[in-house]
């Protein structure tokens, strides 16, 4: 199992909208909600492209706004962060059931280790943040690390995603994916199950998607 993080296993887009708003703010300007709906499963790199574009300050530094959001949104993740919908029932089934488990997120290994302790360490057996690859999502690569290093085939993998990001970066992979969206619509797309929580999925139809029969209890 493949999990994605913001949006999926946690509510924290709220979060990220706060800090990026209070940004444009303190950069004396306002972030427009196509710009913010854009930034939704980017790299931090990209998203500060697409807010520096939004507010007519393309010559700012990116790297300058990166290390403003990554301390604010560290001080928020540390005070409100939330689970979404069915999510941590559904984490702790595939958990229960022995499935190797990976959290694959374009957030940086700070940020992370921080939801970490929301999520539980122990929930995955491994976890590949946005700054320790090479490419980003819609990249495949994120979740092609994942699968080689829990030692599974991608096909035999589903990825769970809440963005249309996400989503391009699991299918690109040859994963099966499982989208939940959050802040963004999905347009529906081949081998896309789409579900509106998560509070509808458990194991029988995780194994459903990869064509297997149900685990037996």
């Amino acid at each position: 199992m493949l999990f994605d993080m913001d949006g999926t296993l946690v509510d924290s887009e709220k979060l990220w909208d706060v800090a990026l708003r209070e940004l444009a703010d303190a950069y004396g300007g306002s972030l427009s909600d196509a710009a913010r709906k854009a930034m939704i499963g980017t790299s931090m790199a990209a998203s500060m492209r697409i807010l520096h574009e939004d507010l007519g300050q393309p010559e700012r530094d990116p790297e300058v706004s990166a290390a403003w959001i990554d301390a604010r949104i560290l001080e928020l993740f540390r005070t409100g962060l939330r689970w979404r919908p069915g999510a941590s029932p559904l984490l702790r089934a595939v958990r229960a059931a022995g499935i190797p488990t990976a959290l694959v997120t374009s957030s940086g290994r700070a940020l992370v280790e921080v939801a970490l302790d929301t999520l539980g360490r122990d929930n995955f057996d491994v976890v590949v943040c946005g700054d320790e690859v090479d490419a980003a999502k819609p990249h495949p690569e994120p979740y092609l690390t994942a699968a080689r290093m829990l030692g599974v085939p991608i096909a035999r993998c589903v990825a769970i995603e809440d963005s249309p990001t996400g989503v391009a970066s699991a299918l690109a992979a040859g994963a099966a994916v499982l989208a939940v969206p959050a802040e963004v619509p999905l347009s529906p797309a081949d081998g896309v199950h789409q579900l509106e929580s998560l509070t509808a999925a458990d194991l029988e139809l995780l194994a459903a998607l990869l064509g297997e029969p149900p685990p037996v209890r």
